[in-house]
């Protein structure tokens, strides 16, 4: 099955010429060049990725991003940027991009990326190496095949990143993780030095799941390590 492409740039010489280039690769594509046609592209027709450049005409790629990861099916995202200092890179994972790559690029390093993303999101939904029953872990349910989570049999709502995350812990209970073994089992690219991207995540999570944030249940804190998820027994 032909996997299908959103190419949003407002540089059009670009956009064509990552457009060619990624039909040769064997996909299909498509393109806009704002943030409100990208979103009416998405509202219209079904992609597997979008190449989300940063700064766009209107709605610019961050608020395309937020948009996005506000919806309840996971889209993968790859951030093109033209702005190369750390503020704008973490800010952009920190939205809910799955990768980026700052301008100017290699063709070869963005089919490369693109490639991993599709790995990444295929992986997430083979069957076979994990269940895909739910995870029923203390008073937390964990519906796989819907991407749901309900807590005391009420729903809590998680981005698509929230979600990858809280599903690894949960999946490997008691093991330890470092915040850079996180980013690239769960993020799917390694992102060094970007380990305090993992922090945000895991905060937002606690604030989600656990009655006291500040004394976490489920999530734990391995001081000088990193994290892990505590084993606690099926409801």
């Amino acid at each position: 099955m032909t996997r299908r492409i959103l190419v949003v740039e407002d540089n059009l010489d670009l956009a064509q010429l990552l457009s060619l280039h990624l039909r040769d690769a064997g996909y299909e594509v498509l393109q806009a060049g704002d943030g409100n046609s990208a979103l009416q592209r998405l509202a219209d027709t079904q992609a597997d990725l979008v190449i989300l450049d940063l700064m766009l005409p209107g709605l610019d790629g961050l608020e395309i991003c937020r948009r996005l990861r506000a919806r309840p099916d996971y889209l993968p995202i790859l951030m093109l940027t033209a702005k190369s200092t750390e503020f704008d890179r973490v800010l952009g994972l920190e939205v809910g991009a799955d990768d980026y790559v700052t301008k100017p690029f290699s063709i070869r390093e963005l089919l490369a990326r693109v490639k991993a993303l599709f790995r990444r999101a295929e992986a997430m939904t083979e069957p076979g190496a994990e269940t895909d029953e739910p995870l029923h872990l203390g008073a937390l349910t964990i519906d796989t095949s819907r991407r749901r989570v309900l807590l005391e049999d009420r729903e809590v709502h998680l981005t698509g990143r929230e979600f990858d995350l809280l599903l690894h812990f949960a999946r490997h209970p008691g093991r330890v993780y470092s915040r850079a073994q996180l980013l690239d089992l769960v993020w799917g690219y390694g992102h060094d030095g970007y380990e305090h991207t993992v922090n945000s995540h895991i905060n937002r999570l606690r604030a989600k799941i656990e009655q006291q944030p500040a004394q976490p249940h489920y999530i734990l804190t391995v001081w000088g390590i990193g994290y892990k998820f505590a084993e606690h027994r099926d409801a």
